[in-house]
């Protein structure tokens, strides 16, 4: 069987790290790249951006109280758990370049999923081969191989 691979979005990773409860849809796609069940992939922009939405929500911060420290070591695992890519394609399918760039990734990646709670980019349904859903969505192919 081919090994799975898939580019999480900011928005599941930023929940993983908010969320870090066993059970939560976003810590069990962690938890399932860290056993080996997927490759995951990211890049500089989604680990920069990830950081970047969870350092400058105060309302985040105030909610869950996390340090700078904390985000930083967070986004240094993710990019130990991930594998790095870059020399990324420019793309431009949806209208918020921050979701060209995971675009971008899952192809320069050869991803097989691009795994998002964005309403832009599950509009897409896939792009080049690539097929875009959601996490809950991707937990169940994960669940049955």
């Amino acid at each position: 069987m081919p090994e799975l691979k898939a580019v999480l979005d900011t928005t599941i990773l930023a929940s993983a790290f908010l969320r870090n409860v066993p059970g939560g849809v976003s810590h069990d796609l962690l938890r399932f790249a860290g056993e080996g069940a997927f490759e995951l992939y990211v890049c500089d922009d989604i680990l920069e951006e990830t950081a970047r939405v969870l350092l400058r929500d105060e309302k985040k911060r105030r909610r869950y109280a996390y340090s700078d420290v904390d985000v930083v070591a967070y986004c240094q695992e993710l990019a130990l758990l991930g594998m790095i890519v870059d020399d990324l394609p420019e793309v431009h399918v949806v209208r918020d370049p921050n979701d060209d760039v995971i675009v971008a990734c899952a192809i320069a990646a050869g991803a097989m999923y691009l795994v998002t709670r964005d309403k832009d980019l599950l509009t897409l349904d896939g792009h080049e081969g690539i097929s875009i859903v959601s996490p809950e969505t991707f937990l169940r192919v994960l669940r049955t191989r």
